[in-house]
């Protein structure tokens, strides 16, 4: 007699998908709650050590990257993961547990909705 259990398999937060926040700027003028989701989005951004983990995240092979590959930005462990936070919060990367460690992922629906968010449209300029 076996004493195995069969547990139920949880979805990791990187199959949460990531909705596209806001229209091109130039399309029509954002509505209050666009221009919280995007201001947040920015606002994540605006500071250097976030935005040299998003591009480190960005740019890794596969868009994905585990903590300890791009931890090396010049503060402490808790101050990267404080700013991973921000960036996840901001709705910018999703992550996931692998054993020991964390890896974060941009999703390619972000990357495009803040390129289209800041896209001139045809015969607007």
């Amino acid at each position: 007699m076996s004493n195995t259990k069969v547990l139920p398999l949880l979805e990791s937060e990187a199959s949460e998908a990531v909705a596209p926040c806001c229209p091109p700027l130039t399309e029509r003028p954002f509505t209050a709650e666009e221009a919280e989701t995007a201001a947040r989005m920015f606002k994540a951004l605006g500071d250097p050590v976030r935005l040299r983990l998003f591009s480190a995240v960005a740019s890794n092979e596969g868009g994905e990257a585990c903590v300890c590959d791009i931890s090396d930005v010049g503060v402490s462990q808790p101050t990267v993961s404080h700013h991973l936070k921000k960036l996840k919060d901001a709705g910018l990367l999703t992550s996931e547990r692998r054993g020991t460690w964390v890896y974060y992922r941009v999703e390619p629906s972000v990357l495009a909705a803040m390129g289209k968010l800041l896209t001139i449209a045809p015969g607007t300029v």
